[in-house]
C-alpha cells in the first residue's frame, strides 16, 4: 500500500498549526516590510534590541535572495500544508508522487531556514523575532514530514520501515527542541547572546 492506512489525524493538526503560524509571521514581516519602505529611518515594531530585530534582514540581500523579499515566499508557501492538511483531516489519500513532491517542498523550505540562519548568525550577526517564529515551525514540519513519508510508504514499502517510522512520530518534539537548542547554542557561541537579550525583554 501507497498509503496510510489510517487518517494521520496529529500530523494533519500539525501541518495547519504550523501553517497558521507561519503564515502570519510571514504577513508580519511583509507589514514590517512596507513600514520601512515608507520609513527608512523608523526603527520598526520588532526592531527589539539591536541583536534582535527586524530592520537588518529586511535591508539586506539575503532578505530578498530571489529578487523580492522573503516574507513573499512564506505568504505563498505556507497555504501547501495548511491546504494537505486540512485534506488529511478530510479524509484525503494522496499518491506517492504526491507526498514526494510535498516532501521536496518541506525539503527546500527547510534547507532555506537553514541558510538563513546561517546568514543571521555569521554575516549579519542579527537574530530577526519573526523569522525565528518562521523557523520555529519549519524545523518540526520537516521532521514530522519525513517521518511521515517513511510512515506512509513513499520512501519504501517495507512494512518493518514503516512500522519503525511509525513509532518515531513521538520522538519529533525531542528532535525539535534539540535543533533549538544547537541554534541558540551557535548564536551564542557567535557572541549573540539569545538568551540574555530575551530576559531583558521579557523581564
Amino acid at each position: 500500500m501507497s498509503e496510510q492506512r489510517t487518517r494521520p489525524v496529529g500530523f494533519g493538526i500539525w501541518l495547519i498549526v504550523a501553517s497558521v503560524i507561519g503564515w502570519w509571521a510571514a504577513f508580519q514581516l511583509t507589514v514590517e516590510k512596507f513600514a520601512l519602505l515608507e520609513n527608512p529611518q523608523d526603527a520598526l515594531a520588532c526592531d527589539l534590541s539591536p541583536f534582535i530585530q527586524c530592520s537588518t534582514n529586511l535591508q539586506s540581500w539575503q532578505g530578498a535572495v530571489f529578487g523580492f523579499p522573503n516574507p513573499l515566499i512564506g505568504l505563498t508557501g505556507w497555504m501547501a500544508p495548511l491546504v494537505v492538511g486540512v485534506a488529511v483531516l478530510a479524509g484525503a489519500r494522496f499518491p506517492r508522487w504526491f507526498w514526494a513532491v510535498f516532501g521536496a517542498g518541506i525539503t527546500f523550505a527547510f534547507g532555506l531556514v537553514c541558510w538563513l540562519i546561517a546568514q543571521s548568525l555569521y554575516d549579519l550577526f542579527v537574530l530577526c523575532p519573526w523569522c525565528m517564529v518562521t523557523w520555529a515551525v519549519t524545523i518540526p514540519t520537516l521532521f514530522a514530514t519525513m517521518v511521515h513519508l517513511f510512515r506512509n510508504g513513499t520512501f519504501s514499502r517495507s512494512e518493518k520501515v514503516r512500522a519503525r517510522a511509525g513509532r518515531l512520530m513521538p520522538w519529533v518534539p525531542l528532535a525539535t527542541i534539540l535543533a533549538y537548542a544547537l541554534i541558540i547554542l551557535l548564536a551564542q557561541l557567535q557572541g549573540l547572546d539569545f538568551l540574555g537579550e530575551m530576559a531583558k525583554i521579557l523581564f
